[in-house]
């Protein structure tokens, strides 16, 4: 009994918010690794440009709220989100039409774009400011849980309760759906394959008759795709603060770069590698190890290698050790 108590606690605590806590990050660095393969620079601005999607599916959230629309026990931002890619598809689409185009056809070195995409990414940051405010933002509604605590623990007779949010399950059903229909346009769709090609090879892409530009405007709009869902399921399952996306910038890099950089496969890996490892180093294991050992060994500390305000410490230590000894990523993407 008491194993299983240490496994719904480990489930509780650990598993399930990781899982979900990976969904998302891997989403995000989908949209970093697209960036890198197909246009050839590190995009800084891709955490806000997660905020700005998020943002306008919570202003049609409350919209749809105000006018009594709802999806009953699932959020309305699922409704909003649709009008929340287009918005920053558009966004993206006329960043690249004023700012990125010409940096370009100028052939600018990547680190030209690296250092344009951070000035972007002030403007984004102070755009999604002024528009919301800096302030906390909740906007999830419907039933919050899929089964509670409570639920569970008349269910089994365990002491430990198991607490599944909706966000959570939303989170995992939305990035296997995602990840799958994105997969599937790249290996099944003319448009798809003419992406990689010119990805592979610019110059034998070109010369094959692949339109640069239309390969550049389909690539942003996947990235609005990918960053607006990203961003949202992240705020459903926490809660939106522009300023957080700013930080989720670290571990979003590090999943892409650590899963292999302009591997999509890569940055999958790479996203749920930094977040067991985030939620791993930074839980603490009294409870777990209370349920495991005899009473007279119950640590009297929290059995926490790290505290929580230091997560983000975790994904620059993988980075960095990932950038020194294996700079391609675990599936061997390209070189940073």
């Amino acid at each position: 009994m008491d194993l299983l108590n240490a496994l719904v606690a480990l489930a509780n605590f650990v598993m399930i918010p990781a899982t979900s806590y990976g969904a998302q990050l891997a989403l995000g660095a989908l949209g970093v690794t697209l960036i890198y393969g197909i246009l050839r620079f590190s995009n800084f601005a891709h955490g806000d440009t997660m905020a700005f999607g998020a943002m306008v599916t919570i202003l049609v959230t409350w919209a749809l709220q105000g006018a009594g629309i709802t999806l009953g026990p699932l959020p309305t931002a699922l409704l909003a989100l649709p009008v929340g890619i287009a918005g920053t598809a558009l966004l993206v689409l006329g960043t690249d039409r004023v700012v990125y185009r010409f940096y370009r056809e100028q052939r600018a070195k990547p680190v030209v774009l690296v250092i344009v995409s951070m000035g972007v990414m002030f403007i984004m940051n102070g755009l999604v400011r002024f528009i919301i405010g800096p302030d906390d933002q909740r906007f999830a509604d419907g039933e919050r849980f899929i089964i509670s605590a409570r639920t569970f623990r008349e269910m089994t007779g365990l002491d430990e309760g198991l607490a599944f949010r909706t966000s959570q399950g939303i989170t995992i059903v939305t990035a296997v759906i995602v990840v799958a229909a994105l997969f599937w346009f790249l290996n099944r769709t003319r448009t798809g394959k003419s992406m990689r090609a010119y990805s592979d090879n610019e110059d034998l892409a070109l010369l094959s008759g692949i339109n640069p530009e239309r390969v550049v405007a389909i690539t942003w709009i996947l990235v609005a795709a990918l960053a607006t869902v990203a961003g949202v399921l992240y705020g459903l399952d926490k809660s939106f603060k522009p300023f957080t996306y700013f930080q989720l910038l670290l571990p979003v890099f590090a999943a892409a770069i650590v899963g292999g950089l302009g591997n999509p496969l890569g940055a999958i890996l790479g996203g749920f590698v930094i977040a067991y490892s985030e939620v791993t180093v930074t839980y603490a294991f009294k409870k777990v190890l209370g349920y495991l050992l005899p009473e007279s060994l119950e640590p009297d500390g929290l059995v926490q290698l790290l505290s929580t305000e230091y997560k983000f410490a975790v994904s620059f230590a993988i980075l960095v050790v990932v950038l020194l000894f294996r700079p391609t990523g675990l599936l061997r993407g390209k070189a940073v």
